[in-house]
């Protein structure tokens, strides 16, 4: 009885503690916001910002257009979260579909105050991307904490709109790699540490002014949208988290072989992925942060086609090793595409993009039976596959087939091989970061609060359990 009670009172303690682990972050970040904030009503309106009167000439009306354009393909970006989350309860198992949705959309909520708070300061402080962005160095920056302090600006606004729809599809990726398992609490968490430290970090060395853009090898290290920063993060995010939290209960047989778990709606994978290719036009295109950048119908359609390669690929290698057309290996083949060009979107011709999404497809299938067949990790959507092993492939692509026509990236097919190995050192440095602090986060995870829920939950459903409800009601 004495053993009982006591563990009920750790469990007690042990909840109370993982409140406050949520709650004291935006208490701080609230109380930091009202001790420090030193913006005033007359200091609205700062030197950068344009008087209604200044648009009339061509410099106001191309800024103005710009800012249109960035917000608009802003908004793209987050109807990604709406594919996200088709995508991934599609895939899953009718009993956990509330619970991964939870978590997608929890993830742009907590993630947008994050990001608000301090990591987009650590992100492109020092980069002078924006009014105020001026305090930083190579490894980190330090101006635009809270967008106040200076940077109250519609230029800081609107690179803060754009860039936190990118931290936040980071977040998701991993979401659906650990789905069916993982606690709630234990992915907010997560999100909060990627969000504020391991996205801003790294994407401060290569679009922050960092290191990584400053390499002395070809044009510096180059990731146009974010085949590194943002899949490359998120998908070997997810390969530590999956690799330590473990497989679904009932994933392999005792001598190792998988069984397959079906998803409950085919439908909401082929939506979920128009979705995400619709969003992918912004996150792409919309990287030029102007419309007046005339590379953004390249961009535009370098994406399309690269996703089209990827759909049609697979689906016929699919279909000649075992004469089915799989319509969901040809959606991850299609996004495996979109993910591969985003680096290189702006720096290749079209025909390019078609060999990129060719490749995309083949490191897309050689990379799932590495991940579930030899390693033995459990990744029910295959995020790591598509955004981990094709980020990298994506950064690494740039330094083959940049032709130096935008911003004089030259790759190898100009006979210069310089460029590959700025790329290949940005990939070493994205795989030691990403899952080196994912490690230590996860393990700190593991040996406070705990990664999965327990084996009941998990075999009943974790939807009612997390949270008090089924996604369909009436149904087992």
């Amino acid at each position: 009885m004495n053993m009982m009670h006591n563990r009920m009172k750790a469990n007690s303690i042990l909840k109370q503690i993982m409140r406050w682990y949520i709650v004291t972050p935006v208490i701080m970040c609230c109380f930091l916001l009202v001790a420090f904030h030193t913006t005033k009503a007359s200091d609205m309106v700062n030197s950068y910002s344009i008087h209604p009167s200044e648009i009339r000439d061509i410099e106001g009306v191309k800024i103005s257009i710009d800012l249109a354009w960035t917000l608009l393909c802003g908004f793209l970006v987050f109807n990604m979260q709406a594919g996200f989350a088709f995508l991934g309860a599609g895939f899953l198992q009718k009993k956990n579909t509330l619970n991964y949705l939870t978590m997608s959309f929890m993830d742009f909520c907590v993630g947008g105050l994050i990001f608000w708070a301090f990591g987009f300061a650590l992100m492109f402080g020092g980069s002078y991307l924006a009014f105020g962005l001026d305090a930083g160095n190579t490894l980190v920056g330090y101006s635009g904490f809270f967008l106040s302090f200076g940077t109250f600006d519609y230029s800081t606004s609107k690179l803060w709109l754009f860039q936190m729809m990118f931290s936040a599809a980071a977040c998701t990726i991993v979401a659906g790699a650990v789905a069916e398992r993982i606690k709630f609490n234990t992915h907010i968490i997560c999100s909060i540490v990627l969000c504020g430290i391991i996205y801003p970090v790294y994407g401060h060395w290569v679009w922050g002014g960092g290191w990584l853009a400053n390499l002395p090898f070809g044009s510096g290290m180059r990731d146009f949208a974010g085949s590194g920063v943002v899949h490359g993060i998120g998908g070997l995010i997810a390969l530590v988290a999956a690799w330590m939290i473990g497989p679904r209960f009932g994933k392999y047989n005792p001598d190792g072989t998988p069984n397959m778990f079906h998803g409950h709606n085919l439908s909401f994978v082929v939506l979920g992925t128009l979705f995400l290719l619709f969003g992918w036009f912004g996150f792409n295109a919309g990287s030029t942060l102007g419309s007046t950048d005339l590379r953004v119908s390249i961009i535009a359609a370098n994406t399309f086609l690269a996703a089209c390669t990827g759909g049609v690929a697979l689906m016929y290698i699919t279909y000649f090793d075992t004469g089915k057309f799989d319509i969901v290996m040809t959606c991850n083949g299609t996004l495996a595409g979109c993910v591969a060009i985003t680096a290189s979107g702006a720096y290749v011709p079209h025909w390019a993009a078609v060999a990129i999404g060719f490749i995309a497809v083949i490191i897309l299938r050689e990379s799932l039976h590495f991940i579930e067949i030899r390693l033995r990790i459990d990744d029910p959507v295959g995020a790591i596959s598509v955004h981990g092993a094709n980020g990298l492939w994506g950064l690494l692509s740039v330094g083959i087939f940049a032709d130096g026509s935008y911003l004089g990236v030259k790759g190898l097919i100009t006979g210069s091989g310089w460029q590959l190995l700025s790329q290949f050192i940005g990939c070493i440095v994205l795989m030691i970061w990403a899952l080196g602090i994912g490690y230590i986060l996860f393990y700190i995870l593991k040996k406070t609060i705990g990664l999965r829920v327990p084996v009941n939950e998990e075999n009943t459903g974790i939807d009612v359990y997390e949270h008090g409800i089924s996604c369909y009601p009436g149904f087992n």
